[in-house]
């Protein structure tokens, strides 16, 4: 893996990463002690209240900003995006009332809405052989797990020494060095037709390319599943060990490491193992995995109480192994679902539909959690991945064709893509486009 990095252009892009998303870590240990001071026993319901205005600007922006964004270069759009969140960064310890938080957290996220998806949809352009974009997609995610460790612990270092407010000073320090290595990084420009297309088609254009692809839309259902075990994790596990074990601030950072271990470990394996076995097989196997391992979960919390504090972890490690498992591969499938130019869209709106996803399953983890007891929540948690997992068998059946024969008796005679193919008939790699509106079921 790390080969990679003689990449120049990635390494650039891959340090942008790292360094922002240690600063977005820094940004949510501060915005936790900002809204306690602001609201003090009512900090929950603040926190609560922001990350729903996250989840909503991701859903309802993402396609919009993408569509917006489309005929400006995309190192532009990426260094745009970095100051603008900077820029919110270091408003953010002057605020004085709630108002000000959730609207420049609005901000915020609107601009983690374009960035994100566009700096996705860039890497498959500079890493253009596959092994080498399965190999970034797996450090991705080890990015994403290094951060939930390092972030806090860095935090936690620097509080010692200095007011929270300085936290954010490192939030700005983040974004502005992101911005700078990004700005340093050679960036494929903007292809063909895609900006030319009227505003309309550019915002509906990826969801409908997604929609009409069986392998997006099982990883759409396979989202599903993913968010509602992790939703689980991610919020009841502190009712677990602060309220359960009677754990502190310490055990409850260890539990969440686990869960970053499971996945770390199987971000590393998956490159190898992805050289061999097909997505889908890997992708179900670890849906089945994440189900089986939270129903056995919630049936020891259910029937025998809490686990062993060891056990505890190994479960939580294994979940965080299978949701890595799920998660990693995605970015294959939409590299090989689009053309260059649609992949900006395309990422968007996965980008949007799997934090729906989540949009449903963070309140749903918390009810269940309060109103039925920590055991039979995660069986209903797991019953809802069961259901995503039997809809993605469904979507995306097993031996779909890539390169399945089709017709085309709507194009005249002597169009450029029936002269590519041979005639009306014939059979390739197929995409969602304008020449393939449907995925053929029959030739």
């Amino acid at each position: 893996m790390l080969t990679l990095f003689a990449h120049r252009d990635y390494a650039r892009l891959f340090a942008a990463q790292v360094v922002a998303l240690i600063g977005t870590g820094l940004l949510t240990v501060a915005l936790g002690l900002l809204a306690y001071d602001l609201a003090g026993a009512q900090a929950g319901l603040v926190l609560g209240t922001a990350y729903t205005i996250k989840m909503v600007a991701y859903v309802g922006l993402s396609p919009v900003a993408q569509a917006v964004v489309q005929r400006l270069p995309c190192k532009a759009v990426l260094i745009g995006a970095d100051l603008l969140r900077a820029g919110v960064a270091l408003c953010l310890p002057f605020v004085t009332d709630l108002w000000q938080v959730y609207t420049l957290i609005f901000v915020l996220q609107a601009a983690s809405a374009t960035f994100t998806p566009a700096y996705q949809a860039v890497l498959p352009d500079v890493l253009p052989d596959e092994r080498d974009y399965t190999r970034a997609l797996s450090l991705s995610r080890l990015a994403y797990d290094l951060e939930n460790l390092v972030s806090p612990a860095l935090a936690g270092l620097l509080l010692t020494v200095m007011s929270y407010h300085w936290l954010f000073l490192g939030t700005v320090a983040g974004f502005v060095a992101s911005a700078l290595l990004v700005a340093r990084a050679v960036i494929p420009g903007l292809r063909g037709a895609a900006a030319e297309r009227p505003f309309r088609e550019r915002l509906s254009r990826g969801l409908r390319i997604y929609l009409a692809t069986p392998r997006l839309r099982g990883l759409l259902a396979l989202n599903m599943a993913v968010a509602s075990v992790g939703a689980f994790v991610l919020v009841n596990t502190v009712v677990l060990v602060r309220g359960g074990y009677g754990g502190d601030a310490g055990a409850l950072a260890v539990a969440m490491a686990a869960f970053g271990a499971g996945s770390m470990t199987a971000a590393l394996l998956l490159p190898r193992i992805l050289d061999h076995v097909e997505d889908r097989l890997v992708m179900m196997t670890a849906a089945l995995g994440l189900i089986v391992v939270a129903l056995i979960a919630g049936a020891l919390l259910w029937r025998g109480g809490l686990p062993g504090w060891p056990l505890f972890l190994a479960i939580w490690a294994c979940i965080g192994a299978f949701y890595a498992g799920i998660l990693t591969p995605s970015g294959r499938l939409l590299r090989r679902s689009a053309h260059a130019e649609d992949r900006p869209a395309v990422f968007a709106a996965q980008f949007a539909l799997s934090h729906a996803c989540w949009l449903v399953s963070y309140p749903l983890a918390g009810w269940a959690g309060q109103a039925l007891g920590m055991g039979p929540a995660l069986g209903v948690m797991a019953g809802l991945a069961a259901l995503g997992l039997a809809m993605a068998a469904r979507l995306w059946p097993d031996g779909l064709i890539d390169a399945p024969l089709h017709a085309h008796p709507d194009l005249p005679e002597g169009h450029p893509h029936l002269r590519a193919h041979g005639g009306r008939r014939h059979a390739h790699p197929l995409v969602i486009d304008d020449e393939h509106r449907v995925w053929p079921t029959h030739g």
